[in-house]
């Protein structure tokens, strides 16, 4: 998104924040006048792993600059026989199966005690905004949708991916949790458009998941993401 055929009046700042550095630097501009803020999750150059990503100070660094809503993106394979390749997901709900990144900004109570409610992780107005404008563009996009985010940066075993069918989640990827919980806990409206890019391994006689086949996927619907999201963003309120 910081494209500069789309990204107006565009700057980079750098950052700090009590929990560290954010993957990268701020990319400052306007996208048909909105001012936005884009922060490469995973680095400018892709150098962070799923594990490595610093998301408490990714959301803290948005929160400083005063950010109103967070729209995230992110591949993810599908667990469902009707979520195709290059589909849209706009998720509701997710699973955190993590198991070794900072979850909350809330590590200790001396402060008081704090429990974030978390049953409806997902901004609804933001999500009803990503699914009209998505159908406005003719775009393949399932309105709602469990995604189980895994430690990573290994994929799934076979028994694992039916696993995660068994539970109940729809699309699978390895950033989403704890960035929802984050976000949630920092009180700015949060939700996430996901691109399936492949089946995971539950399905017999498909082509095994692998980061080759995700790039390609993701490269050949990249542009319909963006004008989803120059789109959506003016009309946020």
């Amino acid at each position: 998104m910081d494209d500069p055929k789309i990204l107006r009046g565009s700057k980079e700042i750098i950052v700090d924040t009590p929990y560290g550095r954010p993957s990268s630097a701020l990319t400052v501009g306007k996208i048909r006048g909105t001012d936005i803020v884009v922060l490469a999750r995973h680095g400018k150059n892709h150098q962070f792993s799923p594990t490595e990503v610093n998301y408490r100070a990714n959301i803290h660094a948005l929160k400083d600059q005063d950010v109103t809503h967070i729209i995230a993106t992110t591949a993810c394979g599908s667990l469902c026989e009707d979520i195709g390749r290059g589909d849209l997901v706009i998720v509701d709900q997710f699973i955190d199966f993590t198991r070794h990144r900072k979850i909350t900004f809330h590590e200790s109570f001396k402060d008081g005690l704090v429990h974030a409610p978390m049953a409806d992780p997902f901004d609804p107005v933001l999500r009803r905004a990503l699914y009209e404008t998505s159908k406005e563009l003719g775009l393949k996009t399932h309105n709602g949708g469990t995604m189980i985010t895994i430690e990573g940066p290994r994929f799934s075993t076979r028994a694992e991916s039916r696993m995660f069918r068994l539970w109940g989640a729809d699309v699978i990827n390895m950033s989403v949790a704890p960035e929802a919980i984050l976000a949630n806990e920092a009180g700015i409206p949060y939700a996430v458009v996901a691109m399936s890019t492949d089946y995971d391994c539950w399905k017999e006689g498909e082509e095994l998941v692998s980061w080759e086949e995700i790039l390609k996927v993701f490269d050949r619907n990249a542009e319909s993401v963006k004008q989803l999201l120059q789109d959506v963003i003016p009309n946020i309120e």
